[in-house]
């Protein structure tokens, strides 16, 4: 497409290269706040893009040695207290960096102190975001419901959530992380987001679906 993308050339870039401030706010959202949201929430932060990222879960929960033993913690556990707990003996600490828990939790460290849970946001936090992505169909739904269940804020103003379902592994994750970059980017570049988003999203569907079977959702909520 003939849209410009966000990249970044080496060494210190002129004063003519200022880049205009991002004028959305985005939220990512997945279970935990610790794989697809995040790598989302990194994306975009590198592209100069305001965002947060949550999760919907009702606890953090990460691979542990079997399916039957998933490591739980609470939202606003940090993610350094995380890593530390999950690397306390030698051996796990060996079986959470082959499975790529720890390199996640270094990952959040280093953007955030914390997972958020998205449910527990006051309004004010989350009504900030013009665009919110979730990464899986349930999660679409849990942040719709949420919106639909809270008190109208005094501006009450359209927020516009969109799924782009995605397996829960940093394989799929990194992929599904440049197709946001790539909607967010498109979004950010409208002049009236209410009216051109169901356009440009259900284009972007028809775009996508060329190359990856992937369902994109869009629904807007307001609060």
């Amino acid at each position: 497409s003939g849209l410009h993308r966000p990249s970044t050339p080496p060494g210190m870039p002129p004063p003519s290269a200022h880049r205009k401030p991002s004028k959305l706010s985005f939220g990512t959202v997945c279970s935990s706040n610790i794989n697809r949201s995040m790598e989302a929430h990194v994306v975009l932060q590198n592209a100069g893009m305001m965002v947060e990222s949550y999760g919907t879960g009702t606890q953090v929960r990460l691979p542990g040695k079997s399916a039957m033993e998933p490591r739980i913690f609470k939202f606003g556990t940090p993610y350094s207290e995380m890593y530390r707990s999950l690397a306390a003996t030698p051996e796990d600490e060996a079986f959470f960096l082959h499975n790529g828990v720890l390199q996640l939790c270094k990952r959040g460290a280093a953007v955030k102190l914390a997972p958020q849970r998205w449910q527990d946001m006051p309004s004010k936090a989350v009504q900030k975001h013009h665009v919110v992505i979730a990464f899986e169909e349930r999660i679409y739904d849990a942040v719709i419901e949420d919106l639909q269940t809270r008190e109208p804020t005094e501006d009450f103003k359209a927020i516009h959530v969109i799924c782009l379902d995605t397996k829960d592994n940093p394989h799929e994750a990194k992929l599904q992380g440049r197709v946001a970059l790539e909607l967010c980017w498109i979004l950010e570049q409208t002049e009236d987001l209410d009216l051109e988003a169901p356009e440009l999203v259900e284009q972007f569907q028809e775009e996508q679906m060329t190359h990856t079977q992937i369902k994109v959702l869009h629904q807007i909520c307001y609060l």
